[in-house]
């Protein structure tokens, strides 16, 4: 059987540090613009229609600031954007 190395950081110790790393990075201005959207209740759909732009590049904005905030859900997102005042 083999064993982990002692060096070897543990998968929380990675996402943490991913976690980190992006915290460090800020939202863009469009990523901000679909974070309130989603507070508004809107659909990827909706807000693609709001922003004049593809479903797909949507679902894009909202995986980057979800990993921007370490967020686990768009719900979480809105929650961490109210706490950080990036929305109202």
């Amino acid at each position: 059987m083999r064993t982990a190395r002692r060096d070897s950081p543990t998968t929380e110790q990675r996402e943490t540090a991913q976690e980190s790393r992006a915290a460090l990075e800020p939202l863009t201005v469009r990523e901000i613009e679909v974070l309130h959207l989603i507070a508004d209740g809107l659909f990827n759909r909706e807000i693609a229609e709001r922003l004049v732009l593809a479903e797909e590049t949507v679902k894009s904005h909202i995986h980057h600031l979800l990993v921007k905030l370490g967020a686990r859900s768009r719900a979480h997102a809105v929650a961490i954007g109210l706490r950080r005042r990036l929305i109202d």
